[in-house]
């Protein structure tokens, strides 16, 4: 399939560069109802569920599909754990396919796609699979393609893509419609009996009809790894790591759309505050003031394949920024958008934004370096609480799932960063993950990790209400 920079924008569901300064608002809220705040009027109150799955505003409607468990078009079962997702057109009219995670370790058999006791495991080639103990027991984090029906809201087919992996939590899209899944682990070939290092990205395509051979994309590093969003202008890749410290760092390969083709990895510095801890804890010396633009530039990083679990100190001590649990990433227009869950005052979390230099990763780069700024950050989990997995909404601004203490919500957050709610996981505390748009920009899709870890497609009258202030 052939994706154009214009088609991968408007898959992406990404927005112009209407995102200015988005300073931190302390004013009057909209209203607090049921334990959450609306800066805005958004869509209005949530209206609770008579099924006690998620609540939604008035006038929109969910489907679930792919629940942990069902067993797929493939013979094998449907595996827990539902995290990051990208949403593709379909290979017929009227279809979309789903690429979606799975944040799954060695030790969780009871949602395995292989059965509790690996009794599936036989259905498979498993040389595909990356990595597997020694014992047999195949590590169990991978990838599934679930193709849906538009009109129907059914589910076509269904089927794992990759496997064989570790913690498969967030990625990120590319323009040629494949998916970037990333390895949350650090993993080395004698931990739980495996026989390769894990902590690497691997790229599978939507259109894949079955399993593909999982490959390491050893160049573009290893480490805790959490998303990817990648530039198509410039085929540079984004990159963030949940850990404390962590580094956020691009890959610039040696062939533009052939990441397993080798490139550079360097880690992002803010120019004049060499190894500068972004988290603004409050027993932090260093500020890191919202709003404000600060000018970067790139620090090569040797030792990619990390031996000792030691990639961001080493970075840090060089002068890298030193960010806090780097989570969810997603690319807008012309813009790079990224999550640290526990930054802020309250250890609640921070919304950055990336805009690349016009140069980006060429040698006048210096002369115009790209911008970062700290577009969020609260104080009150009515707001937002732990936003993780993010991505860029068709109405404009941003859409932001929880990985909280409690209710986890889906927050919008507007251009001028003001927050409201699109839903609450009314059935359970379990995180909500992998937020995205069909390409026509109608259908939101996101999981509910576990209880059981399913999808959720919901349609509503996204363009048609106003989101102004009250």
């Amino acid at each position: 399939m052939s994706f154009s920079r214009r088609r991968f924008l408007s898959h992406t569901a990404a927005v112009s560069t209407a995102f200015g300064a988005w300073p931190l608002l302390n004013g009057r809220a909209f209203g607090e109802t049921s334990g959450y705040i609306n800066q805005i009027r958004g869509y209005g109150p949530l209206v609770p569920d008579s099924d006690g799955l998620f609540d939604l505003p008035a006038g929109f409607d969910y489907i679930t599909f792919s629940d942990t468990g069902e067993e797929m078009d493939d013979g094998l079962l449907v595996p827990g754990a539902h995290d990051g997702m990208a949403c593709y057109p379909g290979l017929e009219d009227g279809q979309v396919i789903l690429v979606r995670n799975h944040e799954l370790s060695t030790g969780v058999r009871d949602d395995s796609a292989f059965g509790a006791n690996n009794e599936r495991l036989s259905r498979v080639d498993v040389s595909k699979l990356y990595d597997h103990t020694h014992g047999g027991l195949t590590y169990l984090g991978g990838v599934t393609n679930v193709h849906m029906d538009l009109a129907t809201r059914r589910v076509v087919r269904q089927f794992l893509s990759l496997g064989g992996t570790a913690r498969n939590c967030a990625g990120g899209p590319t323009p040629w419609g494949s998916w970037i899944t990333c390895e949350e682990s650090l993993d080395q070939a004698a931990d739980d009996g495996g026989v390769r290092d894990h902590g690497y990205a691997f790229e599978t395509p939507s259109t894949a009809t079955g399993l593909t051979k999982a490959v390491a994309l050893r160049a573009m590093g290893r480490f805790n790894r959490e998303a990817v969003a990648l530039d198509p202008r410039t085929g540079i890749v984004y990159q963030t790591e949940d850990a404390r410290p962590s580094l956020i760092t691009r890959y610039l390969p040696d062939t533009l759309g052939e990441l397993h083709r080798g490139g550079r990895v360097q880690a992002l510095a803010i120019t004049g505050r060499p190894g500068v801890n972004t988290n603004n804890w409050p027993n932090n010396p260093e500020r890191i003031a919202v709003g404000v633009s600060m000018p970067v530039n790139w620090i090569d990083v040797n030792g990619v394949d990390n031996p000792n679990n030691d990639l961001a100190s080493r970075l840090v001590q060089s002068g890298a920024a030193n960010f806090t649990r780097g989570e969810g990433m997603w690319f807008g227009e012309g813009e790079v958008f990224f999550c640290c869950t526990d930054g802020g005052p309250e250890r609640i979390g921070q919304v950055w934004r990336y805009r690349p230099s016009p140069q980006e990763g060429q040698p006048d780069e210096i002369r115009e370096s790209g911008k970062l700024t700290l577009l969020f950050e609260t104080s009150d989990r009515r707001i937002m609480d732990k936003g993780d997995n993010i991505t860029v909404a068709p109405w404009g601004g941003l859409v932001v799932v929880e990985d909280g203490a409690a209710e986890q919500f889906i927050r919008g957050v507007t251009p001028d960063g003001r927050v409201y709610t699109i839903g609450r996981n009314s059935h359970d505390y379990s995180e909500i993950t992998g937020p995205c748009f069909s390409p026509d920009g109608a259908t939101l899709f996101f999981n509910v990790q576990r209880g059981p870890g399913r999808t959720f497609a919901v349609r509503g009258p996204w363009h048609e209400r106003s989101l102004g202030a009250a």
